[in-house]
């Protein structure tokens, strides 16, 4: 009978980490990184954003076992999203290169508080052998249990982000319905914040508030308004040297310069992402009048928005080289006039204005060339017409303006509109619905369908219709308002007045046997 061996097992220690790829064996001090972050720039969280930096320095120094990399920072910046994180970025690329072992940091929420980013970051970490740790919570993410941990932690934090988010949310609309209004004083020209807490106007910023707005009534584009600011070396709001058209369109749209406010006109959509979006009625709008001292008159302000419409309607025809340029029109084929230069190089020079079209197609316009003394004198004419026969025209503006505020009709009809959208989008609701809870013909459902999806259309197409003309009506009516407010303290004119010709003339039409109509603002005509 054979004896067998007894069988032996011999273990042989491990002498490389799985993780770290470094010898067991050998006595190597880990490298050791903090990362430190505040998300806002308050004094409080200044202070903290200090001790954090301070205490990180420290307690990496103090371990023997640990060689001390750097204390990454990020001030200021929020935790739901790791892509605009300067600071944490630069940590996660020096951590992927190998010049990092471990991270230490104050808590799950202060690396991130989007689950998805935070382990995503560990697991990458992870397979680069780089340990982080979490000292509120007391977790490695190298221990057996510290993905679940993390996982929950994570979770955790996302909600008290998602929590933290909300509560800053209604503090904010409680603060708009209290009618408190609150300036991006960094990036906003004028206004700078006031003891009380209100914006207060900064007087060096105010006279390049009250140029924009004249040069525009002048005549003035936004692109040559922006042009002409840059080369008089005038900052911009952000305080950059190059102006653009649209900071300058902003300015010229912006009620707060009148001192009213509408409140919430943007909303963030995703408290994770950030991402913002105009608000078009998901949640509530607040409008203050007087929450602040004006910079621009209302009155200038909204003659201010007249000649933005007008403009915009006029669209690319609008130069803005002359107080005449878009103004006058001819009335043999629609085309605005434009200048010629006659006798340009000699001393018989001479700037006249006549029609774009006229020699232009296979009929050439009839309309006669004017001068600028003739357009001149025929506006004085024209507006003296007005002032003889004040009472009565004003009487007339009154009327007409109490006719187009007069919206009963209007809103009624929007009212039930609303209730009709409101049963139709309840009914298609109840629709789907039971079509998904019970078998349906399903050619009786897509007419069903169908048919509450017309009659939805159908409202939303007759609603958007009714308020394009209340808003028409109601724009009318203020250029009515405006003109009225010019003309109630006129006297005879002796000579003519730039500023009246661009605040009260809508448009002039020249006539072929050279008749001219004066339309002014608010719709009346004289003809000269």
């Amino acid at each position: 009978m054979s004896r067998t061996a007894a069988r032996s097992v011999t273990v042989i220690p491990p002498t490389i980490n799985p993780l770290t790829h470094l010898s067991r064996v050998a006595v190597q001090k880990r490298r050791v990184a903090g990362y430190a972050r505040v998300s806002t720039d308050s004094d409080e969280q200044f202070t903290s954003y200090e001790a954090q930096v301070d205490y990180y320095t420290q307690y990496i120094k103090r371990n023997p076992e640990w060689e001390f990399v750097k204390v990454y920072t990020d001030e200021g910046i929020s935790g739901t999203n790791t892509k605009h994180r300067i600071g944490f970025n630069e940590m996660i690329a020096d951590a992927m290169s190998g010049k990092i072992d471990l991270i230490v940091t104050k808590s799950v929420s202060r690396f991130a508080r989007n689950t998805v980013d935070s382990l995503v970051t560990i697991r990458k970490l992870k397979e680069k052998g780089v340990e982080v740790y979490f000292e509120k919570e007391n977790i490695y993410t190298f221990d057996g249990k510290g993905e679940l941990l993390l996982t929950i932690m994570s979770s955790l934090a996302q909600e008290e982000s998602r929590s933290i988010s909300e509560n800053v949310t209604w503090g904010q609309r409680k603060r708009f319905a209290d009618g408190k209004v609150n300036l991006p004083y960094k990036q906003f020209l004028g206004y700078r914040k006031g003891a009380d807490g209100f914006p207060e106007v900064v007087p060096e910023e105010a006279i390049v508030v009250h140029r924009i707005y004249t040069r525009f009534m002048e005549g003035l584009t936004p692109w040559a308004i922006a042009k002409e600011l840059t080369a008089d070396g005038i900052p911009t709001p952000s305080r950059k040297q190059r102006w653009q058209t649209s900071t300058v369109e902003s300015i010229l749209q912006n009620e707060k310069y009148k001192g009213a406010a509408l409140l919430q006109k943007c909303f963030t959509v995703d408290f994770l992402t950030k991402k913002r979006k105009v608000n078009e009625g998901e949640v509530p709008q607040y409008y203050v009048e007087h929450s602040h001292e004006p910079i621009i008159t209302p009155e200038e302000f909204d003659k201010v928005q007249t000649e933005l419409a007008r403009r915009k309607q006029i669209s690319r025809q609008y130069s803005g080289k002359s107080i005449f340029s878009s103004r006058i029109v001819c009335g043999d084929c629609g085309s605005y006039f434009g200048s010629k230069v006659w006798n340009s190089t000699s001393k018989y020079r001479r700037v006249i204005w006549q029609c774009n079209g006229k020699f232009k197609g296979e009929h050439k316009c009839e309309t006669p060339h004017l001068d600028e003394e003739t357009i001149k004198a025929r506006f004085v004419t024209a507006l003296n017409a007005i002032i003889e026969n004040k009472d009565n025209i004003l009487e007339d503006c009154r009327l007409m303006q109490a006719t187009l505020t007069d919206c009963t009709g209007i809103d009624t009809e929007i009212e039930s509109l609303l209730e009709e959208i409101d049963v139709v989008t309840e009914l298609t609701k109840r629709c789907i619905a039971e079509n998904s809870q019970t078998a349906q013909n399903q050619e009786e459902y897509a007419a069903r369908y169908n048919g509450f999806v017309e009659r939805y259309e159908k409202a939303k197409a007759r609603l958007e219709q009714l308020r394009t003309t209340k808003a028409a009506r109601e724009a009318q009516a203020e250029a009515i308002g405006a003109f009225m407010f010019e003309v109630q303290e006129l006297a005879a004119l002796t000579e003519f007045d730039e500023k009246l010709w661009l605040t009260i003339i809508d448009m002039v039409t020249v006539h072929t046997d050279g008749r001219m109509t004066f339309r002014f603002q608010g719709g009346t005509e004289i003809e000269t």
